[in-house]
């Protein structure tokens, strides 16, 4: 309150200038037409008509709220609004430029004016009904008015707001039954970004059409899934790579910040989301990737029962689809690669006791790195647990995977998918099963015409699918020219320990005697090899016996052979034949013909 003396008068009047708090609310921050520089226009405009004052610089008052919703968050709630009304000494009023910008409910209006009223302040709006300004003065403890006017205001607000949000819901429902198009606002699905539907398809709203980057992102995922790799290295290699997730992907794409509300714990947000094994394993199980719109986690179907497009590219057919999912369900236990540890034979030694994986302990004081028996890290007790020298064992398993296959050719072999209904059959299914259990609630008849006729949808669905033919995956092999040998020496620990994995090889282990051991002792350790690989290591084998045989002497008859020729091996020095008497005894001149057993 400041006093002016009047020079022409010679009498004294008061002039007040308020310290005002100025509003800015927007629920969805690419809304132009509500953005915030007209918000600050309009309260600016009506402050100065009130001689009301925001500050300057660093002293400026100004409550900022963006991406929040008033149907959602309440005022106190807010972050910017809910910090100025916890401190309401520091100003005297409130301007907003139009009623929806503070509450769209009469609960939230009730507490806002019951705030103003226990604290002496005004509500300032520039634009209320018929687009006047509105000003709710609650310094007067005794004048009902202000609220009572404020609740009728709010009345018509939350009013407002359900009719919005029923028109919203609406046109929603009614979009996601139109082919290819999509409802728009929002992050679209990964993979995908919005385009105008083109003019063949009414050119009416927005349809999805690939977004190249992530699409090359999905490629990666996908050839690395295939190689081998686990969801965990993936995650880890995109994270390093700089790849944004797919919850930042479209941030980033847009050009706003990355990171947010993590969900989980209240306040607790994160400048950026990182790829993780369930982001990855989410991502490529969502029928979203073969174009399909989904509502609540469910597809949109037709009448006809078939899942509803929101695109005319999707990314995967269902074959590939399929068949990455049946990658992933096969690594779903136990499916860890770790890169982190330079133990060649982890998941491949064991305790001969208990059976239990053997892990590598690293010794303090420089001593050599032990593989030992950790039974109670698993929760029970081992009667002999067992413990070995790590380069022992390593040189132990080498030797033996080489020795067995290290002349084996290794292939490269290509997946042709196939194609299987029985997965969204099943899932058509068991959808149809929960529809029916809603049978005979329709209280009208329209809600039971429209209930039949998605029963009628998923029915005709489950037909088609029952007469789709079963196409089975082709794999074709082909020889690379190297062999494993080649293999081992080009790669490192954790290529090597995925060789032996893959191989199916296990090194039981028992527990040692006491002594002064200076090499490995091999009773007490038992190598198994049983994969793929073991044919092919048997055959390399036999064909190392035969030539080793052929050396000596002793190969196998020929096919078809009756008898063989069983002889000693006669010294260069012996006699020639010739100088046997002739009186000499037949069979001691004659080798001797053994039957072939049978």
């Amino acid at each position: 309150m400041t006093t002016t003396r009047n020079p022409l008068a010679g009498t004294v009047y008061q002039t007040e200038t308020l310290r005002g708090v100025r509003c800015v609310r927007l629920s969805v921050l690419t809304d132009e037409t509500t953005s915030p520089d007209r918000q600050r226009e309009a309260d600016d405009k009506i402050a100065a008509e009130l001689g009301v004052s925001f500050g300057e610089g660093d002293g400026l008052r100004e409550a900022v709220d963006l991406d929040v919703s008033a149907s959602k968050v309440a005022p106190f709630d807010r972050p910017a609004l809910g910090s100025w009304l916890a401190r309401p000494d520091e100003y005297d009023a409130l301007v907003w430029w139009r009623f929806d910008r503070a509450i769209r409910s009469m609960s939230d209006m009730h507490d806002l004016a019951k705030w103003a009223k226990a604290h002496r302040k005004m509500l300032v709006f520039a634009e209320g009904i018929g687009g006047g300004k509105l000003v709710f003065d609650f310094r007067n403890p005794v004048d009902p008015t202000s609220e009572l006017m404020m609740m009728m205001l709010a009345f018509a607000a939350q009013v407002e707001s359900q009719s919005i949000t029923d028109r919203v819901t609406g046109a929603m429902a009614a979009m996601r039954r139109m082919p290819l198009r999509w409802r728009g606002g929002g992050r679209p699905p990964y993979g995908y970004m919005p385009a105008p539907m083109p003019k063949e398809h009414g050119g009416i709203g927005w349809t999805l059409v690939s977004d190249p980057d992530a699409v090359a992102t999905i490629e990666r995922i996908v050839r690395e899934l295939l190689d081998g790799k686990t969801v965990s290295a993936i995650a880890v290699g995109l994270n390093a790579d700089g790849k944004p997730s797919p919850r930042d992907h479209w941030a980033v794409k847009n050009g706003r910040e990355t990171g947010g509300k993590t969900g989980g714990v209240k306040d607790n947000t994160k400048d950026a989301f990182l790829w993780n094994p369930t982001v990855l394993t989410r991502m490529l199980r969502n029928e979203t990737l073969l174009g399909w719109k989904m509502h609540r986690g469910k597809p949109v179907r037709d009448a006809e029962g078939s899942p509803l497009m929101q695109t005319e590219q999707p990314i995967m057919t269902r074959e590939e689809f399929d068949r990455i999912g049946k990658v992933l369900d096969s690594r779903s236990i136990d499916n860890r690669d770790r890169k982190d540890t330079d133990a060649l034979l982890l998941r491949v030694i064991h305790c001969d006791a208990c059976g239990g994986r053997m892990y590598l302990n690293k010794q303090e004081n420089k001593q050599r790195p032990v593989y030992k028996c950790n039974p109670y890290a698993r929760g029970f007790k081992c009667g002999r647990s067992a413990n070995i020298r790590g380069d022992w064992a390593d040189e132990y398993v080498t030797a033996e995977f080489l020795r067995l296959v290290g002349s084996v050719q290794t292939t490269h072999v290509v997946e042709i998918p196939g194609y299987d209904p029985e997965p969204e059959l099943r899932a058509t299914l068991a959808e149809f099963n929960e529809h029916q259990a809603q049978g005979g609630r329709q209280k009208s008849r329209h809600a039971a015409a429209a209930w039949q006729e998605r029963a009628d949808a998923l029915d005709a669905r489950i037909a088609m699918l029952e007469n789709s033919e079963k196409r089975e995956a082709q794999r074709i092999v082909t020889p690379t020219g190297r062999t494993f040998a080649d293999e081992w020496a080009a790669a490192d620990t954790a290529g090597r320990r995925a060789m032996l994995i893959e191989a199916g090889v296990r090194l039981d282990v028992r527990r040692g005697t006491r002594g002064g051991w200076r090499t490995l002792d091999t009773s007490r350790v038992d190598f198994h090899m049983r994969g793929e690989l073991d044919p092919a290591a048997e055959a390399a084998i036999d064909t190392a016996g035969t030539q080793e045989a052929e050396i000596r002497n002793d190969a196998p008859p020929a096919p078809g052979s009756v008898a063989r020729l069983v002889s000693e091996s006669v010294p260069e020095t012996a006699p020639v034949a010739e100088s046997v008497p002739e009186t000499a005894p037949v069979a001691e001149s004659v080798p001797e013909l053994v039957p072939l057993a049978a």
